[in-house]
């Protein structure tokens, strides 16, 4: 694999072939557009099961949970390019017709040749060592790539939320969480922060962020590791701070969201 990180904005790009790593459960920041170059990713994303073959594209939005995992023994080779929602933002803000508010994208695969064509340049020029006096180039194929999926695939609502006594718990939990991330939470701690049972707690969480509250501590705990990593702190040290057992228990799940170790990222 290879991983590629911009150092002033929330751009990332990632290309990589896996035979047997399946990844577990989680979702992004910002938006997430990939495109299989050979064999089949299959996936599981809201409340369906898809299937991502060469050629084809994949789009994630934001705190949208995925996993993935080869459909055959064969494997499959894709690159993706991670791109903040702020960052989006920017690029519609400079377009004279953008919709209202961020897009969001229904279809999480679709088969266009014109965005995988789009995305290969795209991903070419973030990963690919282009000289830095490229760099216009690279903004030009970025705004390319955001508008080509916008008018090509975006669309919204995406879901039918859920209801707002849920939405009420769910917001709960979650506040808790995002407070209390590193430190060691408990159902009794989830059921007084929700002001209900453990199970309508559970339940509620899950169905408004299609994850339980434990991954979504896990997903807390990663993201500021990756935050920490990317300013060139000590794995140890970054484990110990997000609330990990050690560092082989950070590398074991941050292999499992990103499919790439914690040193390889930093």
């Amino acid at each position: 694999m290879r991983y590629w990180r911009a150092d002033d904005r929330p751009l990332e790009a990632m290309h990589a072939r896996f035979e047997r790593h399946a990844y577990h459960r989680h979702s992004h920041e910002g938006y997430s557009f990939g495109v299989t170059d050979a064999g089949a990713q299959a996936f599981n994303c809201r409340g369906g099961s898809h299937t991502s073959a060469a050629g084809m594209v994949m789009a994630f939005n934001p705190d949208d949970p995925h996993d993935g995992r080869p459909a055959d023994e064969s494997g499959f080779t894709y690159r993706i390019v991670h791109i903040g929602a702020g960052l989006v933002a920017d690029v519609l803000g400079d377009m004279a017709a953008r919709p209202t508010g961020l897009p969001l994208f229904a279809d999480p695969v679709a088969r266009d040749p014109v965005l995988a064509t789009a995305l290969r340049r795209l991903h070419s020029a973030l990963g690919g060592g282009m000289p830095q006096g490229e760099s216009l180039v690279r903004e030009e194929l970025l705004v390319a790539v955001v508008a080509a999926m916008v008018q090509r695939g975006a669309t919204r609502p995406v879901t039918v939320a859920a209801p707002v006594g849920e939405q009420v718990i769910a917001q709960r939990v979650r506040a808790m969480l995002d407070d209390a991330f590193a430190g060691q939470v408990t159902a009794d701690d989830v059921a007084a922060a929700a002001g209900a049972s453990r199970f309508v707690a559970y339940r509620s969480f899950r169905r408004v962020h299609g994850m339980a509250p434990s991954d979504y501590q896990r997903q807390l705990r990663l993201r500021a590791a990756r935050r920490m990593l990317s300013r060139g702190h000590r794995i140890a040290d970054v484990a110990t701070a997000v609330g990990f057992a050690d560092q082989s228990h950070l590398t074991r799940w941050f292999v499992r969201y990103y499919g790439v170790t914690p040193g390889v990222f930093r």
